[in-house]
């Protein structure tokens, strides 16, 4: 029986600076695919963020996005989230909440976050101008950034709009007509 493999007349030494050749590929293509760095984009912003009450405090915009890593929208929108951050990062905070950390459970509450990625966008002040729900590609988060820097309006996108805090009478009232009281 002969061997008909690719690599059948190789020698050992051959076949060893094959695979040499397709790890430092393999790590080369990768680099490339992340800026240079061996974290994901995710990672990345994940790893430099502030916390949220630090961002939504100290006088700058903030995009808050809610994400998780299992989510795949939201790894494809990391490199454009990651360089808006790079080109705004010193005017505007933009800060990852993972919500599979129990830690956030409060914040994913408080912001009613039903879907990721989900992008709440901040006022200088802390006061929340919108949320923006699903993908976004670079030019519409540049949309984005802008109008929160210069404090006009946000971009007319599909999923994006402003948001207003209920008031706490306008809350559930149970003698409605289905409170069945």
């Amino acid at each position: 029986m002969t061997d008909s493999s690719p690599n059948a007349g190789l020698s050992p030494l051959q076949k060893g600076l094959l695979l040499v050749a397709a790890i430092a590929l393999a790590v080369s293509l990768f680099l490339l695919r992340n800026g240079g760095s061996l974290e994901s984009p995710l990672d990345q912003l994940a790893r430099r963020s502030l916390p949220p009450e630090v961002a939504l405090t100290n006088g700058r915009p903030t995009v808050l996005e809610f994400y998780a890593d299992w989510c795949e929208v939201c790894r494809e929108m990391a490199p454009a989230m990651l360089e808006m951050e790079r080109q705004h990062g010193s005017a505007l905070d933009v800060v990852l909440v993972n919500i599979d950390n129990p830690r956030w459970l409060d914040l994913t509450d408080r912001y009613d976050v039903t879907g990721i990625p989900q992008l709440n966008l901040f006022a200088a002040d802390g006061s929340m101008r919108g949320r923006s729900l699903g993908g976004r590609k670079a030019d519409e988060l540049n949309a984005i950034a802008s109008s929160l820097l210069d404090g006009s309006p946000l971009p007319v996108l599909a999923g994006i709009g402003s948001s207003s805090p209920m008031p706490e009478a306008a809350a559930f009232d149970a003698t409605g007509p289905r409170s069945h009281a």
